[in-house]
């Protein structure tokens, strides 16, 4: 099978003025993966899964990354000449910006046909917030359609032109997204039926206080001898 480079240079052969970008993995596992624009995913997915090399007939997962807002400094040296003549100084500025954050969908890709793979497809939201979606590619590999609701329900990641796109895991009730590296954990433990342990300390808040004499009331009279209050 050609490299990822190779598979990357004749996609944009063939698709010319689509977004294929690749993304290094500096792990040990080194897989390396193929991000892609979003206008052309679903065609660039068809061919890959149709061209005679290629055959990727098979997506093994679907997994959801949340990337969110980072601060990147940036460091710039200049060189100022000393006016007495001396040797120049290297003067170090630091500036901050702030990287919006964003969602992403890997795709694994396997051939069964040609027993090869996996290739390694990566789609990214435009932010974390009101443009959170991608093109669904349960159109082109139907195993995709019970992954995709997971990363929708889990990551909130909307995947445009899903067959059925709805919670999976959580309750439509739930409004939040578990798996984003931002969630806070509710409180509200009420409907735990056995609550214990750290869950029973943070449910407490919630359940009623007990009514409790005031301190200078007087203790109740012991009960006469052979009878229970």
């Amino acid at each position: 099978m050609e490299t990822l480079e190779q598979l990357r240079d004749r996609l944009l052969a063939r698709f010319p003025g689509a977004e294929v970008t690749l993304v290094t993995n500096p792990g040990a596992a080194a897989q390396h993966s193929l991000l892609l624009g979003a206008s052309q995913a679903r065609e660039i997915a068809c061919f890959l899964r149709d061209d005679p090399a290629l055959q990727l007939d098979y997506c093994s997962n679907v997994t959801g990354i949340d990337w969110p807002d980072k601060e990147i400094v940036e460091t710039t040296k200049t060189t100022v000449p000393d006016p007495a003549g001396g040797p120049a100084k290297v003067v170090e500025q630091k500036t901050k910006r702030l990287q919006p954050g964003y969602l992403e969908a890997v795709y694994h890709l396997y051939s069964m046909a040609l027993k090869h793979g996996p290739v390694i497809l990566r789609l990214r939201t435009a932010n974390r917030t009101d443009q959170a979606n991608v093109p669904s590619l349960t159109p082109v590999w139907r195993g995709c359609e019970f992954q995709e609701r997971e990363a929708f329900d889990l990551f909130g990641i909307v995947f445009t032109g899903h067959p059925d796109l709805r919670r999976i895991l959580m309750w439509d009730e739930f409004k939040d997204f578990p798996m984003r590296k931002d969630y806070v954990e509710p409180d509200d433990y009420e409907w735990e039926p056995t609550p214990h342990g750290g869950v029973l300390e943070k449910a407490a808040k919630h359940y009623p206080v007990a009514a409790t004499p005031p301190a200078d009331t007087p203790p109740a009279p012991p009960a006469p001898e052979g009878k229970q209050p």
